[in-house]
């Protein structure tokens, strides 16, 4: 038998429990999709899914403005119908969207992709839809109490939120639909409980049971997949080698690892080519491959026997040990163990290891095959290992070391086809790059080697300018004995700082080792450069991608280089040196040279303003290996992307900014549109209440969005950093929004202090907040995640004061179709505002935006005098 509840006045436990789960829901679905578009497809993906999905709130909030008379005559109905349907549409629009072949590396060149990415955002749409509709209508009937709702809201997101993490331990990210689905069945039934009916209890778990059995049943039957992983995804190639098996795997937070055995994995990341016709043993099936999110491989290789180790002097890691006898070595980064490989069998007297994942550690340690394989390396009596960030350690410690190791360490997705994400990378920014150098011993070296594959050169430009720049601010202005670079084109490139600087003997020996190795000698003290070729190399570069007419070749012949070259021996030949051809010129040889010749003699930025790419320095404000194309230039590649394909995902940042935007002022304006006459003409602050809204929305999830890439400093994991970040955000927001309520008859004079302090605070930690965070990360993993969290819980406790405030306000004042039409600003423009983080982040860095939070509640703030205006005499008419 059905009770009646009203929900504006004392509504049971139950009911506020339901509108916690079902939320915890709804966020437990966009993290889940994030994760299945990030080991299926590609990360930035997913957030564009996610981020147009969230339409869904400003799609109900415009309908529900409009019609607000129907859904208060039928809201019961409506809430039942979008209960029971958002379950099978998660499960069943998840399943649709894995059988959709889309391929993000012909998005361009093939116009059915874009079509195949359109039907993955419906599908994505439909269950979020759902999930709105039934928020949606539970705000309305309960705006008078709107602070208590927003608070089991907001508290029931966040402890959700933390759970799906726990979750990723259990569910393999094809499987993890099942969390939200489990919320949600959680969230339903106590709905049902509230209003005391039995029938819809029964209803709502025989849906969960035909949804579950739908997602487990139905692909191995129909021999469709869970979750398509990309062909262009490097575990694709792992999987189709014949005689590939999966040695390895374990889902977790920090990702979904696997391992991969084959005959046919040839990892050796730029080894020499010498090394095939030099070396007696070549080792066999020396490698097993690494994936994580489906991405790689990172080679994880075995321990070979004594007379096969000179195998690792072709390796360009093998660098610094050219020149230092019995080091004592510090690899920042374990990864799949090459660096470590290489360290011990060169004769390291100890090594220390850092790794800030977790799972690697566990993996490595415990798995009895790669343990064998590997000959237990981490449990190796000359290895110390650290279980945090390499940079952090190196930042804090007193000890000093012969050789500091930085080789291909989070490099990996530089390779990746499809575009490069926005990633940060902490590892390699000035700050790291000091924190080496300073680690080192008096004529300790520090060896970075990074993948070299791009043509035109982009990241390894701006390694070159962040080393240069980090070695001056441990050295002072002179730093040209205290380098030597070496690459091997379209492979990797090596960077060696020495403090104290080399002397000829070791440039000797160094230069005779890449002679050895066929390497290509990039600078070395003394070297000669000729800047003529400068201007050549950098207008061919830009007439490439913005040559009106045939795309330019840098790699042809220049005129002052004509094909027809007359043979050796005649007059104007070039002269061979020691009987060997003439080394080809590689423009992207050159140009590394040159850059070289301008950071050490200065000039180099007038060089980076005239190169077609961005080649700024990577700092802890600005860690991204991304985002090379210069804003300026953006509009011209839109009629040539199929030039960038690399760029890809910093373009479609951009792509979902544009849309985000139309999307957002279409679904607001809509009830202005429909009901100016009828509805909104006798509200007054209509402006302002927008612009408030729209502050709140914009400024609360830039804030979050943009502390999710502060906390990866002390987390060292997006996932996890996400996750306790939102936990933080949601919870103490949903405690700001309880306590909210008891000052709303005094919101007149406490709101504007409100805004002023959270202000204040976010300007304050915009700044400051990475020092406390460079801290945390070398504390044990938990009490790095409760650190983490009381330095949110501040600004998001005074973060859950304005919205429940000022919806409560327009409630009790009789503004219900305002009520509603907030909401939707709210929701459309949070969408805009995640948008907007990583292009400000990129362009200006984190600390813009944060202060751009920041500067979006102190406008809030004048606008939320409009809130309060009341309704004329003449109440507008009903919908």
């Amino acid at each position: 038998m059905n009770v009646t509840v009203d929900l504006d006045n004392r509504p049971p436990l139950a009911f506020y429990l339901s509108v916690g789960l079902v939320a915890g829901s709804i966020i437990a679905l966009q993290i889940g999709i994030m994760r299945v578009f990030s080991v299926g497809s590609w990360a930035h993906f997913g957030s564009l899914v996610v981020s147009l999905a969230m339409f869904g709130f400003g799609l109900t909030s415009a309908v529900m403005c409009v019609a607000k008379g129907w859904f208060e005559r039928h809201w019961e109905g409506a809430v039942k119908g979008a209960l029971l349907a958002f379950g099978p549409l998660m499960v069943v629009c998840n399943l649709a969207a894995q059988q959709v072949p889309f391929n993000a590396i012909f998005l361009i060149s093939d116009p059915m992709q874009k079509w195949r990415l359109f039907a993955n955002f419906v599908l994505y749409f439909l269950p979020f839809l759902a999930g709105a509709l039934y928020l949606g209508v539970v705000f309305l009937k309960a705006q008078k109490t709107f602070s208590r709702v927003y608070f089991a809201d907001l508290v029931g997101s966040g402890l959700c939120g933390l759970s799906v993490l726990l979750a990723m331990y259990v569910f393999a990210p094809d499987d993890l639909i099942m969390a939200p689905l489990l919320l949600w069945l959680a969230g339903g039934v106590l709905w049902f409980v509230a209003f005391n009916d039995r029938r819809g209890i029964a209803t709502i778990v025989g849906v969960a049971v035909l949804s579950a059995l739908v997602h487990h049943v139905a692909p191995p039957l129909l021999g469709i997949p869970k979750l398509a992983v990309s062909d262009y995804k490097g575990v694709s190639y792992a999987r189709k080698f014949p005689d590939a098996q999966r040695t390895y795997e374990r889902a977790s937070p920090f990702g979904y690892m696997e391992v991969y055995s084959s005959s046919y994995l040839h990892f050796a990341p730029g080894q020499s080519d010498n090394a095939a016709f030099n070396l007696k043993n070549m080792p066999a099936n020396a490698y097993l491959g690494f994936y994580l999110d489906s991405e790689g491989p990172s080679g994880i290789i075995k321990d070979l026997p004594a007379e096969e180790t000179p195998y690792f002097r072709y390796l360009p890691m093998f660098y610094p040990y050219v020149l230092k006898q019995a080091p004592e070595t510090f690899v920042v980064q374990f990864g799949g163990g090459i660096s470590t490989a290489v360290a011990l069998k060169s004769g390291s007297s100890h090594v220390t290891v850092a790794e800030g994942n977790p799972a690697v550690l566990t993996a490595f340690r415990e798995d009895p095959g790669l343990r064998t394989f590997t000959g237990d390396v981490l449990r190796n009596p000359k290895i110390t290992v650290i279980d945090y960030d390499g940079r952090l350690f190196v930042a804090h410690t007193k000890k000093r070391y012969d050789i500091v190791d930085l080789s291909l360490a989070d490099s990996a997705g530089l390779s990746s086809p499809g575009g490069f994400s926005i990633v940060e990378k902490y590892s390699y920014t000035r700050e790291a790059m000091s924190a080496y150098m300073r680690a080192l011993k008096d004529g300790g070296i520090l060896s970075v080697t990074l993948w070299n594959k791009e043509e035109p050169p982009k990241s390894v430009l701006k390694l070159y300018a962040t080393m240069a720049a980090a070695a001056r601010d441990v050295d002072g202005g002179n730093i040209a004995n205290k380098f030597y670079v070496v690459s091997s084109y379209l492979s990797t490139a090596t960077v060696l700082y020495k403090r104290g600087g080399f002397t000829p003997e070791d440039i000797a020996k160094l230069a005779a080792h890449t002679k050895a190795m066929s390497f290509d000698e990039i600078y070395a003290p003394g070297l000669k450069v000729d800047t003529t070729e400068l201007a050549q190399i950098l207008q061919d570069y830009r007439d490439q991608f913005f040559f009106q007419g045939e795309p330019a070749d840098p790699t042809a012949p220049s005129e002052k280089e004509p094909n027809d070259k007359p043979p050796p021996g005649a007059p104007g030949a070039t002269e061979a040196k020691d009987g060997a051809p003439p080394v080809p010129r590689v423009p992207a040889t050159v140009l590394g040279r040159l850059a070289w010749h301008y950071h050490i003699n200065g000039g180099w930025q007038k060089v980076a303003d005239e190169y077609v790419f961005d080649t700024r320095i990577l700092t802890n404000h600005q860690p991204y290996f991304a985002a090379y194309i210069k804003v300026k230039d953006l509009l011209k590649f839109t009629d040539r992307l199929e030039t960038v394909q690399d760029e890809w995902g910093y373009l479609l940042l951009w792509a979902t900014l544009g849309i985000a935007t139309i999307f957002a002022l279409t679904l607001v304006l809509l009830p202005v549109v429909f009901g100016w006459r009828t509805i909104f003409s006798r509200y007054p602050g209509k402006a302002g209440t927008m612009v408030y809204f729209l502050c709140l929305g914009l400024g609360y999830i830039i804030v979050e969005v943009g502390m999710i890439s502060h906390f990866i400093l002390a987390l060292s994991n997006a996932t996890v950093s996400a996750s306790v970040l939102i936990t933080g955000m949601l919870v103490f927001s949903g405690i700001g929004s309880f306590v909210s309520e008891r000052y709303l008859d005094r919101a007149r004079t406490i709101m504007p202090r409100i805004f002023a302090a959270i202000f204040l605070i976010l300007a304050f930690y915009a700044f400051t907040i990475d020092y406390a965070l460079d801290w945390a990360g070398t504390l044990p993993y938990a009490l790095r995640i409760a650190i983490c969290l009381l330095l949110i819980l501040p600004p998001a406790f005074l973060m859950g004061f304005p919205m429940p405030t000022a919806m409560t306000t327009l409630g009790r004042l009789g503004k219900d179709h305002m009520f509603l039409w907030a909401w939707g600003i709210n929701g459309c423009f949070s969408v805009i505002g995640a948008a907007l983080v990583p292009i400000v982040a990129t362009s200006f860095g984190l600390p813009a935006v944060v202060l751009m939070g920041a500067f979006a509640y102190l406008i809030a703030l004048p606008a939320f005098y409009s809130v309060l205006m009341p309704l004329t005499k003449e109440r507008p008419a009903a919908a």
